[in-house]
């Protein structure tokens, strides 16, 4: 028996009151908080829910009975529909300080900390085409949006390369023209496609899995070069070779052309080798002076000119001396260790990816610094007192741990370990309050500096400045 449609009501009139979580804004109705996406404070709207809980409900728009005098005009044809970029239709000024009340909020509400005052968020000098790397995916049948369904025209959904809708791993919605990442992304993705569709290339089809055409990564360097990785879902010489050899003589740029096959299940590389089919294995990426060499599958953050300025925060941070011992936690593929290298004695990285450990090594001996170690392993086996005493006390420890944060066993050591400062970078706010609390007996917070690596979303980053009581 078919389930019953849930009867959720339409909300008319309501106004949005304060930007939310993930992006979202909120208002009030009969003193439930109701969740509406692509919505801004001041907004007055009719919401349709489609999901109701005791605490909260959730709708999307179907009227606007007034639009907030903050709101801006979406400078992208896929705003709403994609699922980046969320903040378009909100001035940059107002995304930054939300994101600063953001961090404010997580670290007081979350650990109960008591703060000096924040500094503003840190704004990034480009809000569009700013990243460095995106990845597009192939599909039989591209996703149909709302209006284009309720257009009543006949359409017949065709091939697309472009992201995933929001929560549904199938759905794919063709893209025309991305603002997130400078040529020449946009044009080697229209290419690829058109010239998929001229020859009769097959697309993905994540149900079915079969399609010859699945992903495509391409990362555009600060120094002009350009790589593009294409992943095949099935082996098929010919029409591989001929592909990659059109890009390659289509667009001159690329200097790193590589190609991977996946027969597997998931979208998921990390095990798969790539094949260099033409140009370099990697390319190079600069910071003041430095240079840093990035491989196909080398994690470097995806704004490099925000970037540069995170790293020169957590260095002032840090307040590094000529004799100092540095450990870098959750290193990566060393890029702060490096950084920070010629400001101290010595620099300790500890990563678990062996691949990026290499990489870290790798981009010491491209810039001649012979001070740094590093080391492989996941961090809670690696990091103890064993190694604390074999590597020498820090005088200064950085972590940069991903989204989850630090494990409770690597922070009892931090604080056994006892340095004079510790600087926290953290993508996630949330879970970096979760850890200074468990610090905050030893530790009081100096400074706090939120950084925005990605404008037009809610991600923010956050440095903190930890000094021993």
């Amino acid at each position: 028996m078919a389930r019953k449609k849930a009867n959720y009501p339409l909300i008319e009139g309501l106004e949005i009151t304060t930007l939310a979580a993930e992006g979202k804004a909120m208002g009030r109705w009969n003193d439930v908080v109701v969740f509406v996406p692509m919505t801004v404070p001041g907004d007055v709207v009719d919401v349709q829910i489609r999901l109701k809980r005791r605490r909260f409900m959730e709708g999307y728009v179907v009227n606007y009975v007034k639009r907030s005098p903050l709101r801006e005009e979406p400078f992208c044809e896929h705003f709403g529909v994609c699922g980046g970029c969320k903040w378009q239709n909100l001035p940059y000024e107002e995304q930054l300080r939300f994101k600063t009340a953001q961090v404010r909020d997580q670290l007081t509400r979350i650990g109960k900390l008591t703060l000096p005052e924040i500094a503003p968020c840190l704004g990034s000098a480009e809000t569009r085409f700013y990243r460095n790397k995106l990845e597009f995916t192939f599909a039989d049948r591209g996703w149909l949006t709302r209006e284009q369904i309720a257009s009543g025209e006949e359409l017949e959904a065709s091939p697309a390369v472009g992201f995933h809708i929001p929560g549904m791993f199938d759905k794919v919605l063709d893209i025309r023209r991305c603002w997130l990442q400078p040529d020449p992304s946009n044009g080697i993705r229209l290419e690829t496609k058109r010239f998929c569709l001229e020859y009769g290339y097959t697309f993905h089809n994540a149900r079915e899995h079969t399609g010859f055409m699945r992903n495509m990564i391409i990362r555009t360097a600060s120094t002009g070069e350009v790589m593009v990785i294409v992943v095949f879902g099935e082996e098929d010489r010919a029409r591989r070779e001929a592909l990659l050899d059109h890009l390659s003589e289509r667009f001159p740029q690329i200097t790193s052309l590589f190609y991977i096959v996946n027969t597997k299940l998931n979208d998921s590389v990390g095990d798969l080798e790539p094949v260099c089919y033409r140009g370099k294995d990697h390319i190079i990426e600069e910071m003041e002076g430095l240079r840093f060499k990035v491989g196909p599958k080398s994690f470097y953050q995806t704004n490099s000119k925000q970037a540069y300025e995170l790293y020169k925060v957590a260095r002032t941070f840090a307040d590094l001396h000529p004799g100092d011992t540095l450990y870098d936690l959750y290193t990566g593929t060393g890029t702060i260790a490096n950084f920070c290298a010629a400001r101290c004695a010595r620099v300790v990285g500890i990563e678990y990816v062996p691949e990026a450990i290499a990489d870290a090594k790798v981009n010491s001996e491209l810039n001649g610094i012979r001070n740094t170690r590093f080391y492989a392993g996941d961090m809670k086996a690696v990091l103890d007192d064993a190694f604390v005493a074999a590597n020498g006390h820090p005088d200064v420890i950085i972590l940069d741990p991903p989204r989850a944060g630090v494990d409770e066993p690597v922070i009892e050591v931090i604080l056994r370990a006892a340095p004079e400062r510790i600087v926290y970078v953290s993508c996630n706010p949330a879970t970096q309050a979760r850890d200074l609390a468990l610090m905050n007996e030893a530790y009081r917070v100096e400074a706090v500096q939120p950084v925005d690596m990605f404008p037009h979303t809610h991600h923010v980053e956050n440095v903190v400045k930890l000094v021993r009581r």
